[in-house]
C-alpha cells in the first residue's frame, strides 16, 4: 500500500570480496526487490570488490551516479570537490590532566576490567605459553596460550580469538620524522560538526606516538583518497602530479595505483620515503589513516580441555617487498615478541572472543571430514579435542577424518605429535600432503581426489559434515570444485543436481567454511 501511493527511488552500492562464495549478494537482492516491489532505480547497481580496490570500484561509480542524480532531478553540478577537514586540531603546550597514552590508551576500559569484555571492552589477559611449532626453516609459526581464568570469559571450538596490536616503533618514529613533528607534543581532533556523536576519532588528548601506536593503521596500502590529499602538501610538481594521478579514476591512474601502492606494497612511510617533497601535518595525517583494527584467529582449542586458557596458532608474517623493503605483520611480530619468563611478569595481550558458526554437529557419533592445510588446522585441533573428550566420556564417535597440508614433514607439520597421538588412539583418520617433499607438488587437493569414495561415503551416504578452513582464494576455491565433482560423479548427478546438493549441505550446516583471503 505504501509503494503505491509514493514514488520511490532508489540506488544500491554493495560492498563485497570476490573471493568469498555470496559475493555482494545481499545488495543484488536489496537492488532486485526494490525493483519488484515498485521502486525507480535512479542508477545502476554498483558492486565494491575488496579483493581489488573497493574504493576505487565506489569512485567510479559515483562519477557516474551523481551526473544521473542531477539528470534525474534537474539539478545543475558544479562538477567540483569540495574538501573539508573533518576536525579541527588543537594542541596543548601544558599537558592536560585526562591524557591517554600507553598500552591502557587503546581503549581506557582496561583499567576496570569488568565482564562482559568484547570488541569495546577487552580483557588484557596473560600471555601464559608461546612456543614455536615449525621444526626447521626459516619461517615461524606460533602457539599461543591465553590465559582468561577468572575473565568469565566463554568460548566454544570454533570461534574466534581478537587480538589488539600495536605499530612497530620503527616505523611510528620514521613517520614523525618526516612530518617534521615531536612525536610526545600532546594534541585532540575535535569533529567540526557539533551535532555528531562522534567528538573524536580516537580516544583525545593523547600524544601524536600514542595515536600513531595505538590507534591509526600506518601499514596497510593507502587508498586513493589518502593520496590526493598528500599531494597537497608536495612542493615538487612531479611527486604532486604522480600522487593526483594515482587519486583518479583514469586508466592511467588506477594502473600506476595498482603497480605503484598495490603491487609494489607500500604503506604510508614509504610513500614519503619515495616523496621526499610530500611533508604532511600529521594531524591531517592521524585524520585520513583509518583506525588500527583488531586481528582475529581461529581458536586451536577446546574449552572442554581449556576452560582457562584460550590457544591461537598463528604464523609470523615476514616478507620482501618488490622495492627491496621488508614488512612484517602488525600482529604476529608483536605477538612474537611476548615470550613468557620464569623471573618476569606475563606479557600481556588485550583480547575477546568473536562467536562463529563454525561448530562441530551436535551429535558426537556423526562423521566428519577436516579440509585445513597450513594453520588451517587450528579450529580443527579443537575439533578433535572435543571428539576426544567425547570419547573418554564413553560417547560413540564417528568417523574423524583430517586432511592437513604442509610444505615438509621435518619442517612445518604443525602438532605433529598431537595429531599421530590421537590417530593411534584410534579416533583420527589423517591423510597427509608434503607438497615440497617430493619432485611433483601435492596438495590436500589431489588427496581428496584420490580418496572421493571415502569423501562421498561420509557426506553422500552416511549423512556427515565436511568443514574447509584457510585460505579463500585458491584453497577453498579448489577443494568446492573438487567435492563439486566428487558429488557428481559418486552421487550420479548433473552439475546442477551437484549444485543444488551442495547448498542444500550449506543450509543444513553440513558444509561450513572458515576462510580468509
Amino acid at each position: 500500500m505504501l509503494l503505491s501511493s509514493f514514488i520511490i527511488l532508489f540506488q544500491v552500492f554493495g560492498l563485497g570480496n570476490k573471493t568469498y562464495e555470496h559475493y555482494n549478494e545481499v545488495a543484488i537482492y536489496v537492488d532486485k526487490r526494490l525493483e519488484e516491489l515498485g521502486a525507480t532505480r535512479v542508477f545502476d547497481l554498483g558492486l565494491g570488490d575488496d579483493d581489488a580496490n573497493i574504493e576505487d570500484d565506489f569512485i567510479t561509480w559515483k562519477d557516474k551516479f551523481w551526473p544521473a542524480v542531477c539528470e534525474h532531478f534537474g539539478i545543475e553540478s558544479t562538477g567540483e570537490d569540495i574538501n573539508m577537514r573533518q576536525y579541527r586540531l588543537q594542541e596543548f603546550e601544558e599537558i592536560p590532566d585526562r591524557v591517554y597514552t600507553g598500552e591502557m590508551a587503546r581503549l581506557h576500559s582496561l583499567r576496570s576490567q569488568r565482564p562482559p569484555y568484547d570488541a569495546k571492552n577487552p580483557y588484557l589477559s596473560k600471555i601464559k605459553v608461546n612456543r614455536e611449532l615449525h621444526k626447521t626453516g626459516e619461517r615461524s609459526c606460533m602457539h599461543i596460550e591465553f590465559d582468561i581464568e577468572g575473565s568469565k570469559m566463554r568460548y566454544d571450538a570454533g570461534d574466534h580469538l581478537a587480538v589488539y596490536p600495536i605499530n612497530n616503533s620503527e616505523l611510528v618514529e620514521k613517520l614523525g620524522k618526516h612530518c617534521g613533528k615531536d612525536l610526545n607534543t600532546v594534541f585532540t581532533l575535535i569533529n567540526t560538526d557539533e551535532e555528531s556523536s562522534k567528538k573524536h576519532p580516537f580516544p583525545c588528548p593523547c600524544t601524536y606516538r600514542t595515536a600513531l601506536t595505538h590507534y591509526l593503521d600506518i601499514t596497510q596500502n593507502p587508498r586513493t583518497h589518502v593520496l590526493k590529499e598528500l599531494s597537497e602538501y608536495c612542493s615538487d610538481p612531479a611527486e604532486k602530479e604522480k600522487l593526483k594521478l594515482m587519486s583518479s579514476t583514469t586508466p592511467e591512474g588506477k594502473a600506476l595505483y595498482q603497480k605503484w601502492i598495490i603491487e609494489d606494497n607500500r604503506n604510508i612511510v614509504h610513500i614519503l620515503e619515495d616523496m621526499p617533497s610530500c611533508q604532511p601535518a600529521l594531524d591531517h595525517l592521524c585524520e585520513l589513516l583509518p583506525r588500527l583494527q583488531p586481528r582475529y584467529y581461529s581458536i586451536s582449542s577446546s574449552p572442554k580441555l581449556y576452560p582457562n586458557t584460550v590457544h591461537i596458532t598463528a604464523v609470523v608474517v615476514e616478507y620482501t617487498t618488490p622495492t627491496n623493503r621488508l614488512n612484517k605483520g602488525v600482529a604476529t611480530t608483536w605477538l612474537a615478541k611476548k615470550l613468557p619468563k620464569s623471573d618476569e611478569d606475563l606479557p600481556t595481550a588485550p583480547i575477546f572472543i568473536r562467536k562463529s558458526q563454525f561448530r562441530l554437529p551436535s551429535k558426537p557419533q556423526t562423521p566428519i571430514i577436516m579440509i585445513g592445510p597450513g594453520t588451517g588446522l587450528a579450529p580443527f585441533r579443537g575439533f578433535i579435542q572435543e571428539r576426544q573428550h567425547s570419547k573418554d566420556e564413553g560417547k560413540i564417535v564417528g568417523e574423524t577424518i583430517l586432511y592437513f597440508g604442509c610444505r615438509k614433514k621435518s619442517e612445518d607439520f604443525i602438532y605433529e605429535e598431537e595429531l599421530v597421538d590421537y590417530e593411534n588412539k584410534e579416533l583420527l583418520t589423517m591423510h597427509l600432503a608434503f607438497s615440497r617433499d617430493q619432485p611433483h607438488k601435492v596438495y590436500v587437493s589431489h588427496l581428496l581426489e584420490k580418496e572421493a569414495d571415502e569423501v562421498w561415503k561420509v557426506i553422500g551416504e552416511n549423512n556427515g559434515h565436511l568443514y574447509i578452513c584457510g585460505d579463500a582464494k585458491s584453497m577453498a576455491a579448489d577443494v568446492r570444485n573438487i567435492i563439486l565433482k566428487i558429488i557428481q560423479e559418486k552421487g550420479q548427478m548433473t552439475e546442477q543436481q551437484a549444485q543444488a546438493y551442495l547448498k542444500k549441505m550449506e543450509t543444513q550446516k553440513r558444509l561450513s567454511a572458515d576462510v580468509w583471503s
